[in-house]
């Protein structure tokens, strides 16, 4: 029996260190015990470093590598197409009548006669022919090569004017020294692909030629109307995409899209980078823990 009271007695005591001091009336209630858990210092985390893998997003390929024919454009299959071999007027304006004169290009509905001596040409076609298609199908001119025999003759603008069947008219000025250049080894021809002009049976290009002079006028169209186009049963509107060529290899060149083999195009390479993975390391603080002084264990009698 003896020997039974010793081992209770281990036991309380031994719980007494570990836990509550039930037997100790000096004991508050807001006082902690002495337990060590083990897990002292880690209340606010675990006591290990972990990564975290994170995927940079901002390294995304450029924008300009997309391919631009990868998504559906609308205007591709409702617009037509011009070929490049097929939007160009050259205009030979050539004045010998003894005197400066004025020439007029275009103007369909007008059908003005040139003064005598002088002659307005086209090359491609006649500009009686160009008058009347213009009245049922209307193109836009984007771009103008303008050379002359002369580099004087630069000095005459050129207007456009617009008349209306109810005698409405409207006039713009275009000045051809604005597109002329000192760095030009050519002081008698200009390049301005900022000149743009709609030709329809109202509109028409009016430009004083020199006694002498030979004006030669470059035209490029970007668009026009083709009612030819409605017995297909397909759209009116027809949009030159390929770039204008300028002559200068340096450009043309750049702006070109690169040749087809047999209709099929070349496969666009997309450059892709490698993200970046961004490895953080969250480190964790220990906070210190206050341990009071451990209480003073009282042993109990035996009974």
């Amino acid at each position: 029996m003896k020997d039974y009271n010793d081992e209770l007695m281990r036991y309380e005591e031994a719980a007494e260190d570990q836990y509550d001091d039930y037997d100790n009336d000096e004991m508050y209630d807001d006082e902690e015990d002495d337990f060590d858990t083990g897990f002292e210092g880690l209340e606010d985390g675990y006591d290990e470093e972990y990564e975290d893998e994170y995927d940079d997003y901002d390294d995304y390929a450029d924008e300009g590598e997309y391919d631009d024919d990868a998504y559906d454009d609308y205007t591709k299959s409702s617009i037509g197409k011009i070929d490049p071999n097929d939007r160009t007027l050259t205009v030979v304006v050539t004045n010998k009548s003894g005197a400066r004169a004025e020439a007029v290009i275009f103007g369909g509905n007008a059908e003005a006669a040139q003064p005598n001596g002088l002659t307005v040409e086209i090359e491609e076609s006649s500009h009686k022919e160009v008058r009347e298609e213009s009245k049922s199908n209307p193109f836009k001119i984007a771009g103008m090569k303008y050379s002359v025999s002369n580099a004087l003759q630069f000095d005459n603008v050129l207007r456009i004017d617009r008349r209306t069947a109810s005698g409405s008219k409207t006039t713009r000025v275009y000045q051809p020294r604005n597109a002329t250049s000192p760095q030009n080894f050519t002081q008698q021809l200009i390049d301005d692909d900022n000149f743009e002009m709609d030709v329809t049976g109202q509109d028409s290009l009016r430009v004083s030629v020199e006694d002498g002079v030979t004006a030669v006028f470059t035209f490029t169209i970007k668009a026009r109307a083709n009612l030819g186009n409605l017995l297909k049963g397909t759209n009116v509107a027809e949009l030159s995409r390929a770039p204008r060529t300028t002559g200068l290899p340096q450009l043309d060149l750049i702006r070109r899209k690169r040749p087809t083999a047999l209709g099929v195009r070349p496969r666009r390479r997309v450059v892709r980078r490698p993200t970046r993975r961004v490895v953080k390391r969250r480190r964790l603080v220990r906070k210190p823990v206050a341990r009071r002084p451990v209480s003073r264990l009282v042993r109990r009698r035996r009974r």
